[in-house]
Formats: structure tokens, C-alpha cells, sequence
């Protein structure tokens, strides 16, 4: 269990610090190359903030273990929702924009809802391919409306020098991927040590640890009193989530979900959190240091409902492979 957990502390702290330089360094790079500021808002930094969910389920998925692909976006997008948002609640009052119900709520939310359609009896190919298509339309829906996020408050204010951004943004990606990977053994590992399912693993353990950036930022943010794009960022993160990292583990995995309470009990709860967080926003303006505190009660329960499901509920057993039939004939 040890060898397991050491290598999933150290595969979420490479995540952390990689992804971060990756994130930094290609918007900045973008700067320079003169991209329009809503293309660095909307793709550079949306894909970066989720590239570690984004690889962590690509290996996983490639590895044939679709079981902790779909269950880190599953928890992924719950956390971002109830544990982050949360915890910045408690750190300071977070004020919900008009823009960002308009556009990102709806967006995030419907991505959710087809992502847990997609995944019902195992996520396919096609419906992989499916799910980029409608983030390529998600993501022209925001780049046409016009509406970019301050740069400022997404780029340290530093002189720039091309050659260091491409060498940051190289080492960021390369560790990024070495991240995952660690990662991923590491949460495997621990899971056959502790006789757990992946699925379990990944809604809780590799959810947490890969949303680890975006708790940082937003807790970050709301101590220094900069709210205005907590939600925006958050919800953003669980759209390229659904969908984006949806469409790798679609395209790159087997198809097959082994954990039978992933599409059910935890794809449910996810969805009860982002439609629930959908329209407390669409009906308040803002949420209180009560409700963030409530918002994280609702991921502690989600997760001992997810630990409840896993000792209670049997894994599904696939049919016996040749070379066991003819070992047992």
C-alpha cells in the first residue's frame, strides 16, 4: 500500500506544479504570437486547466482502465462544485455573474447531463467523437460571442521572452504526461493493494488530486478577494471535462465500465451537484459562507456514498478468456 500511495502523492504533485507552468507558459507564448485574447480565455487556458484530468484519463483509458477515466471526471466535476466552490465560499461571499449563467452554467450543466447519457452501459467511440464535436460548438458559441476574461488576472504580469515560454511550456506539457502517468500507476496500484475499484480510486483520490489546481487558484482567489472568475473557471473546467476529456477516454478506451455503480449511483450524484449548483445560482446571486459549507458537507457525503456503493455492490465479471476455458475444459 505504501509503494501505491508514494507514487500517487508524487504523481499529484508533479500534476500540480507541471500543469501550472504548461498553463502559464502556453498563454503566454500566446501573448506573444498575438492570439486574440477570447482564443487564450476560451481554448489555451481552458485546455490547460484541465490537462491534468485530460491525461490522467487518456493513460488510464489507453491503458484499458476506462474505469478510473470516467470515474476522475465524474469526480472532477463534483468537486469543482461542491468542495472548491465551497471552500471558497468559506473563504469570502462568491458573487454569480449574469454573463455566467447566460453562457457557462448552461453550457457546463447540459455537458454534464450528456456526458452521463454517454456513459450509460459504457462509454463508445462514437459517442467519444460525439463529444468533441460539441465542445468544438461549445467552444465557437464563447469565441464568437466575444466576451474574453481579463488577461491580467490569468497572467503574472512579467516580461516575456519567447524562448523561456516555449522551454516552460515544453517541461510543463513533459510533466504533465510523467504526472499522469505516476499518477495513474500509483492510483492502480493502491487500488489492487486495498482491494478497491478504480472507478472508487478515481471519484475520489485522482478526482481530488487533479482538481488540486483549481482548488488552489480558487481559494487563492477568494482570500485575496478576486472572485470574479471562481465560477466562470469552475464551471469552464467541467465543460472541457465532460466533454473534452469525455471524448479521450471515448476514443482511446474499450468502452467497457466494470463498475457498475459509476454510471449509476455516481454519474447521479454528480449530476444532483452540477444541476443543483445550476439552480442555486440561477436563483441567488451569490454564496454565503453557509452555503459553502454545505456545498463541501455535499462532497464529503458523496464521497462516503461512493465508499458505501464500493463495499456493497459486486463488480461486474466479464466472460472467462479463452485460455481459461481451455485450462478449465
Amino acid at each position: 500500500m505504501i509503494t501505491g500511495l508514494a507514487l500517487a502523492v508524487a504523481g499529484i504533485v508533479i500534476l500540480s506544479y507541471a500543469a501550472d507552468a504548461f498553463v502559464e507558459g502556453a498563454a503566454r507564448l500566446a501573448v506573444v504570437l498575438k492570439v486574440t485574447p477570447i482564443v487564450i480565455g476560451a481554448v489555451i487556458i481552458g485546455f490547460g486547466t484541465s490537462a491534468p484530468e485530460m491525461l490522467v484519463s487518456a493513460v488510464a483509458a489507453r491503458n484499458g482502465d476506462v474505469d478510473l477515466g470516467i470515474g476522475n471526471i465524474i469526480g472532477s466535476n463534483t468537486a469543482n462544485l461542491s468542495l472548491i466552490l465551497g471552500s471558497a465560499a468559506l473563504m469570502v461571499p462568491i458573487v454569480v455573474t449574469q454573463d455566467v449563467l447566460k453562457r457557462e452554467a448552461i453550457m457546463a450543466t447540459g455537458a454534464a447531463v450528456v456526458f452521463a447519457l454517454a456513459v450509460q452501459g459504457g462509454i463508445q467511440r462514437w459517442e467519444g467523437v460525439a463529444l468533441f464535436v460539441l465542445l468544438v460548438m461549445a467552444l465557437t458559441w464563447v469565441i464568437r460571442s466575444g466576451d474574453a476574461p481579463p488577461l491580467e488576472d490569468l497572467i503574472e504580469h512579467a516580461e516575456v521572452h519567447p524562448r523561456n515560454e516555449v522551454f516552460r511550456t515544453a517541461v510543463g506539457l513533459v510533466g504533465t504526461v510523467a504526472g499522469a502517468a505516476i499518477l495513474v500507476e500509483g492510483a492502480t496500484t493502491l487500488a489492487d493493494e486495498l482491494g478497491l475499484n478504480d472507478g472508487f480510486i478515481g471519484v475520489t483520490l485522482v478526482a481530488i488530486g487533479t482538481s488540486l489546481p483549481e482548488l488552489v487558484t480558487s481559494v487563492a482567489a477568494a482570500r485575496q478577494g478576486s472572485t470574479d472568475l471562481i465560477i466562470g473557471n469552475l464551471l469552464g473546467s467541467n465543460l472541457f471535462n465532460s466533454l473534452a476529456v469525455g471524448a479521450v477516454v471515448g476514443v482511446l478506451g474499450t468502452g467497457r465500465i466494470m463498475d457498475p455503480s459509476l454510471a449509476s449511483l455516481d454519474t447521479g450524484f454528480m449530476l444532483v451537484v452540477c444541476i443543483g449548483a445550476f439552480a442555486a445560482m440561477w436563483t441567488r446571486s451569490r454564496f454565503t459562507r453557509l452555503e459553502g459549507g454545505v456545498l463541501v458537507g455535499v462532497f464529503v457525503l458523496f464521497v462516503l456514498v461512493a465508499y458505501i456503493s464500493e463495499t456493497t455492490e459486486p463488480v461486474e465479471v466479464g466472460p472467462p478468456s479463452p485460455t481459461t476455458v481451455i485450462a478449465t475444459s
